[in-house]
C-alpha cells in the first residue's frame, strides 16, 4: 500500500529590483542636494562645481567599477566583507567589517540631526532642547521597524523617497535656470576662499560622495545582482553628480549670493526663488533626506554582523533571520548602538568617518587586485579592464585618502585630543577585538564542525 505525499514548496522571496536598487543607492551615497551647502560656502559656485565634477572620476567611478566586477563575481549577503575575507582571509575580512561599522557610528548620527534641522525649520518648538533627541530617537526607531520588512520593501520605498525628494529641486531648477535666462543678473562665479575653507569643501564633498559599497552586503536579495549591480552602480553615480551640481548651476545662474550659505539654507533659496511653498517643500525634503538615508543605511549595516556571525566571528545569535530573511537581532543591536550615539558630537567630525571608512574601501581595492591574480577564472559578468586598469582604479582614492588624512592633522576632539589620531585608536582596536574574540570564537566553532564529522 502506497500512501501518497504531498510536498509544500515554499513561496520564493521577493527580491529588489533594478530600480529599488538604484534609489537604495541613491540614499546610501547621497540623499540629494542637502549636505552640500558647506562645500557653496567654502568654495563659492565655481569651484564648488568643479570639484563636484571632478570628483566623481577621481572617487566615485573607480570605486563603482570596483564594487561592479567584485558584487557581480560574488553576490553575497556581506559584500564587501565576504570579498576582503575571500582575497586576504579571515583577518582582514574581520579588519573591515570592523572599520564599516566603526564609521557607521559617526556616520548614523548624522541623517536624524539633518532630519531634526529640517523639521526645526518648519516647526522650531518641536525640536527645541531634549525634543530634538526625541525625534532623532524616533528616526532610529521608525527605520528599523521599517527594516524588518525587508530589503526590497526598502528598496520600492526609496523609489517613492527619492521622487518626493527631488521633486522640489527640479522646479528649484528650471525656476533658478529661468530667472537667469530672463533677467541675466551678475553671476558671482567666484569669491575668495582660505586654504582652509577650499580644504573643508573637498572633504565635505568626499563624505558626500562616499557609500558606493553599502550597497554590496544585501546581494543575495538584489534580483540578478550579475547583471544589476554594475548597471546600478552606473546610473547611481551620474543620478548623484547631477542632482549636486544642477541646483548649484541654477542657483549661480539666479544670481544668488553665497554669502554665510551653510547647512540648512535650502529653503532660503528656495523661498528667494519659488516663494514660501518651495521653500515648505524643500524643507519637506530635508526630513525626507534624514529618513532615506538613515532607512538605506540600516540596510546595509545590519547585514554585516550577521555574515560574520554566520563565519563565527561574532555571535551566532546575530545571524538569525526573520521570515523575511531580515536578521533582526542585528537590527535591534545595531539600532542601540546607533541610538546611544545620537548626542554626541561626532556629526562634525566628518574626517574620522572619511578614515575610518577610506581605510575599509583601499582593503576592497586591495581585493579586487587579489582576487584577479589568485583567481582569474572565477566567473566576472562585469570586468573593470584588464588587470593593469584595475590596479590604477585605487589611485585616484588613495590620493583622496590621504589628503584627508593630512587635512584633519590639526583636528582636535575632546580637547587636546587629534581626530586623527582618535580615528587611528579606532581602527587598532580591530586586530585587538579579532586575536581576543574573534580567532578563539572561530577556533572553537572548527574544532566544534570537526567532531561532528
Amino acid at each position: 500500500m502506497f500512501t501518497r505525499m504531498h510536498f509544500t514548496l515554499k513561496p520564493a522571496r521577493r527580491k529588489m529590483r533594478f530600480l529599488p536598487l538604484i534609489a537604495a543607492t541613491y540614499f546610501m551615497v547621497s540623499g540629494g542636494p542637502y549636505g552640500i551647502e558647506d562645500i557653496l560656502g567654502g568654495a563659492g559656485f565655481a569651484k564648488a562645481i568643479v570639484i563636484l565634477l571632478v570628483l566623481p572620476f577621481l572617487w566615485c567611478l573607480p570605486t563603482a567599477l570596483m564594487i561592479g566586477e567584485l558584487a557581480a563575481a560574488l553576490p553575497a549577503e556581506g559584500g564587501f566583507y565576504m570579498w576582503v575575507r575571500r582575497a586576504l582571509g579571515p583577518f582582514w575580512g574581520y579588519q573591515e567589517g570592523w572599520l564599516s561599522l566603526s564609521a557607521s557610528i559617526f556616520d548614523m548620527a548624522i541623517y536624524p540631526a539633518i532630519f531634526v534641522l529640517y523639521l526645526g525649520k518648519f516647526w522650531p518648538a518641536a525640536t527645541a532642547g531634549w525634543y530634538g533627541y526625541g525625534w532623532s530617537l524616533g528616526v532610529v526607531v521608525l527605520c528599523c521597524l521599517w527594516n524588518l520588512r525587508g530589503a526590497p520593501a526598502v528598496g520600492e520605498d526609496s523609489v517613492l523617497l527619492f521622487a518626493v525628494l527631488l521633486a522640489p529641486f527640479a522646479i528649484f531648477v528650471v525656476l533658478g535656470l529661468w530667472h537667469g535666462f530672463a533677467t541675466h543678473p551678475a553671476v558671482q562665479w567666484s569669491q575668495p576662499a582660505s586654504e582652509g575653507a577650499l580644504s573643508t569643501a573637498i572633504l565635505v564633498a568626499m563624505w558626500n560622495y562616499m557609500g558606493w559599497d553599502n550597497a554590496s552586503t544585501v546581494a543575495q536579495e538584489v534580483e540578478n545582482p550579475q547583471r544589476n549591480y554594475p548597471r546600478a552602480m552606473i546610473a547611481a553615480t551620474i543620478l548623484v553628480a547631477v542632482t549636486y551640481v544642477l541646483p548649484l548651476a541654477a542657483m549661480a545662474m539666479s544670481g544668488m549670493s553665497v554669502a554665510s550659505f551653510a547647512t540648512g539654507d535650502w529653503m532660503t533659496a528656495a523661498r528667494s526663488l519659488g516663494g514660501p511653498l518651495l521653500g515648505l517643500a524643500v524643507v519637506a525634503g530635508g526630513a525626507v533626506t534624514g529618513i532615506g538615508m538613515f532607512n538605506a543605511l540600516v540596510m546595509s549595516y545590519t547585514r554585516l554582523p550577521m555574515a560574520m556571525a554566520q563565519d563565527g566571528m561574532l555571535p551566532h545569535a546575530l545571524a538569525r533571520r526573520n521570515s523575511r530573511g531580515v536578521p533582526w537581532v542585528s537590527v535591534l543591536l545595531c539600532g542601540l548602538a546607533w541610538a546611544l550615539a545620537l548626542k554626541l558630537p561626532f556629526e562634525r567630525l566628518i574626517s574620522i568617518d572619511l578614515i575610518l571608512y577610506g581605510s575599509s574601501l583601499l582593503l576592497e581595492f586591495v581585493a579586487l587586485i587579489v582576487l584577479r591574480l589568485r583567481e582569474p577564472r572565477l566567473p566576472r559578468p562585469f570586468k573593470a579592464g584588464n588587470l593593469a586598469f584595475a590596479c590604477s582604479l585605487g589611485v585616484g582614492p588613495a590620493v583622496l585618502i590621504g589628503y584627508a588624512l593630512y587635512a584633519s592633522r590639526a583636528e582636535k576632539l575632546m580637547g587636546t585630543t587629534s581626530a586623527l589620531l582618535f580615528a587611528l585608536v579606532v581602527a587598532l582596536l580591530g586586530p585587538f577585538f579579532y586575536w581576543f574574540t574573534a580567532a578563539p570564537r572561530a577556533r572553537r566553532r572548527l574544532a566544534a564542525a570537526q567532531a561532528a564529522d
